[in-house]
């Protein structure tokens, strides 16, 4: 298996060229899914995004037999896309996001024309109101979550940070004289700046204190310091091992990067959080699917109720259109709005009888 996904044959054939500076150089890998990794990269996008895209390619090859894709076309990615949609009854989401990758796949590595592109069928996004949580259902999920769990909770609901951008949060980017945190690097490689709760001022300096004492015990031991964005690790090669540059939320471990192979500390895991979060909201008796994020959707809401406005509240999520935010003011439209329900009218006193009072069906 490992074999033929190298598709290491005839590798000029397969290595398409990149635009550098105005000079077209080779791409370096000869592995085809590294080749993907390598444009990827090169285009800077996310890591995430590059876990994605690699998994979709690979997904692509296995089902169809291991072909290259580059003997395949428009037929075979439909077909795939089909039986995504038709047998794994995958998300509109989801399937968006695998022909993104393939249609990357052909486009930027293999660098072949895509005449067949427009004649895809592309489901439709269908809106889909978010899942928000009331504040007393919020303060129910917090009771049930401690220590750095909890905390990380009341920084999510308390900003609106993604729990991604709230792990990888540094020394650095807490501000408490100016009261704010610097995100940076969030969805779209975008920096923005959210309040600093003024309640969990004191819980941040102290889970400063417990990180510092993790950072110190690094330095005694001598290990190495933390993944630094872009080329800071070579141009600044100290930075990495200081304090400032230093995790707020570290992982109690250190951890093997899967990219450079250096074992450093790395933040804390999201699985581990999400699983945490998962066990509180039950025992909350919440009965929704509320995840992480959910905090997020309740944050927008609770501050578009508290009555400020929609494009500050856009601003502090870091959406670059505020049809994006307006989302929220969907769940907002009924419940908010004071609107009386004709069931609830005075002159239906029999609805107020209990259950069992009412006649057989």
């Amino acid at each position: 298996m490992s074999f033929v996904l190298s598709y290491s044959w005839f590798p000029s054939r397969w290595i398409p060229p990149i635009e550098v500076s105005g000079e077209i150089r080779p791409a370096q890998s000869v592995k085809l899914l590294d080749q993907v990794r390598e444009r990827i990269r090169y285009l800077q996008y996310s890591r995430r995004t590059e876990e994605a895209y690699v998994h979709w390619c690979r997904a692509f090859i296995r089902f169809h037999g291991i072909r290259h894709p580059a003997e395949m076309g428009g037929p075979e990615v439909e077909a795939y896309l089909s039986w995504l949609s038709n047998e794994r009854e995958v998300a509109v989401s989801t399937h968006r996001q695998a022909l993104s990758a393939l249609l990357f796949f052909y486009g930027k590595v293999l660098g072949l024309s895509l005449p067949w592109m427009t004649d895809i069928g592309r489901p439709q996004v269908k809106r889909r109101l978010p899942v928000v949580l009331s504040q007393a259902e919020v303060l129910a999920v917090l009771d049930h979550l401690e220590g750095t769990h909890r905390l990380l909770a009341q920084l999510l609901y308390g900003t609106g940070m993604r729990i991604t951008e709230a792990r990888q949060l540094r020394v650095k980017d807490l501000d408490f004289d100016h009261g704010v945190v610097i995100v940076r690097e969030g969805k779209g490689g975008k920096d923005r700046v959210v309040m600093l709760p003024q309640s969990l001022a004191q819980g941040l300096r102290w889970q400063l204190n417990a990180a510092r004492s993790i950072w110190m015990q690094n330095q005694e031991a001598g290990r190495g310091g933390v993944f630094m964005p872009d080329a800071l690790e070579r141009k600044y090669p100290r930075a990495g091992a200081s304090w400032v540059w230093f995790w707020v939320f570290p992982q109690a471990d250190h951890s093997t990067d899967p990219q450079s192979g250096l074992v450093r500390r790395h933040h804390l895991y999201d699985q581990t959080f999400q699983r945490v979060f998962k066990r509180a909201t039950a025992a909350a008796g919440i009965p929704k699917p509320a995840t992480p994020h959910t905090l997020r959707h309740a944050f927008a809401t609770h501050l578009l109720q508290a009555g400020y406005d929609i494009r500050t509240v856009q601003e502090l999520l870091g959406h670059s259109d505020v049809a994006t935010t307006m989302i929220y003011t969907h769940v907002l439209k009924i419940g908010g709005a004071g609107l009386r329900s004709p069931m609830d009218s005075s002159s239906l006193e029999s609805a107020d009888r209990p259950p069992q009072q009412w006649p057989a069906v």
